[in-house]
């Protein structure tokens, strides 16, 4: 679909609502650093879309009352957030046009702990945009399911890039390769099951929490400084070539060529930041000490224990939940959790 088939339709009629969902977190395997203006990226990327981490969101809606929004995160009201919700409603009015004739009050909660290393935008614009098509589902008319769900990630795209990919279960992928028929800028799509090798349908995702403090730069800010790196497009043009050797792992089952493809990305991410001008590091002391045990483990063993990194210092531990994975939930919890801050870890499964 295209921009202009997301327009609103112009026929509604609103009243009092309360609607309510919830969206799961994702770690992205290929990495999306760098965009475009309108929230388009400058390449494609796959995530795994976590299943408990998940952000909970009510909205209250009050028709044709004066345009405000009210935030409360774990009931404690955020005015900041509110008002980066009311500049996000205004900038899609055209696609949802009875947006700003009413008073908000939105209620949100994640099940994860704030500065976790999971993307809290991700799922919280993913679980407003499921919201908002609730309300425009009941004033402008049903859409299909399909519609609907592709709308969501559409619109949850303008509020924090990743949180389109958060609207489907399993392997999603957001921009345009060729690799992956109807893949686009513009929304999320799910990558095809048939595609999977069934080693990749049940994972853990165990989030060490090395640092829970403020990042000292903004993934925003981050993104901004792509603008200028002068590596930028090289790795643009790697993240596209890197979706053909993924395809194939995908479908084989390759899981070692799957952790040495996705390590890399890891660390190709916080290359760029160190690379930009100003450069930053976001990676910790204990980041780099549980790497360096993960690969000292997984070349003494074999065990198939490996990492990705967000934009942050703490470190997603990826194994495959195949009934010989004690070995690796032991070394996690004698050797690597001392590293953490206060032997912080949330433990996850991708959700297929």
């Amino acid at each position: 679909m295209t921009t202009q088939e997301f327009l609103g339709k112009q026929n509604f009629t609103i009243n009092n609502q309360t609607v309510s969902d919830s969206c799961p977190s994702n770690i992205a395997l290929i990495k999306y650093w760098g965009k475009y203006a309108d929230q388009i990226p400058a390449n494609p990327s796959i995530s795994f879309t976590l299943n408990h981490c998940k952000t909970n969101t009510s909205i209250e809606f009050f028709a044709n009352e004066a345009f405000t929004v009210q935030t409360f995160l774990a009931g404690n009201e955020e005015t900041k957030f509110a008002e980066k919700i009311e500049k996000y409603f205004k900038s899609i009015e055209q696609y949802l046009p009875w947006i700003l004739k009413g008073k908000y009050i939105i209620r949100t909660e994640n099940t994860f702990p704030h500065s976790s290393g999971i993307a809290s935008s991700a799922s919280g614009f993913g679980a407003i945009a499921k919201c908002l098509m609730k309300l425009d589902e009941i004033f402008s008319g049903k859409s299909s399911e399909e519609e609907s769900l592709q709308k969501a990630s559409f619109l949850a795209r303008l509020g924090s890039g990743s949180a389109c990919r958060s609207l489907y279960n399993g392997l999603v992928v957001w921009g345009v390769t060729d690799e992956v028929e109807g893949s686009s800028d513009l929304f999320a799509v799910k990558y095809p099951d048939d595609e999977i090798h069934e080693i990749f349908r049940n994972f853990n995702d165990w989030v060490l929490l090395i640092h829970e403090g403020q990042k000292s730069v903004s993934s925003t800010v981050g993104h901004g400084l792509m603008n200028t790196n002068p590596y930028a497009e090289r790795r643009f043009q790697e993240a596209r070539e890197n979706f053909v050797p993924m395809k194939q792992i995908l479908k084989s089952g390759n899981l070692e060529e799957f952790i040495r493809l996705v390590e890399h990305e890891a660390l190709t991410l916080h290359a760029m930041m160190m690379m930009s001008d100003p450069a930053f590091i976001l990676m910790k002391t204990g980041t780099l000490e549980v790497i360096n045990k993960i690969w000292d483990f997984r070349k003494e063993t074999g065990q198939p224990l490996f990492f990705t990194l967000d934009a942050g210092a703490n470190v997603h531990l990826l194994f495959p939940n195949n009934g010989s994975e004690d070995k690796i939930k032991t070394f996690v919890e004698t050797e690597l959790l001392q590293h953490t801050q206060k032997n912080g870890v949330v433990k996850d499964v991708m959700k297929f």
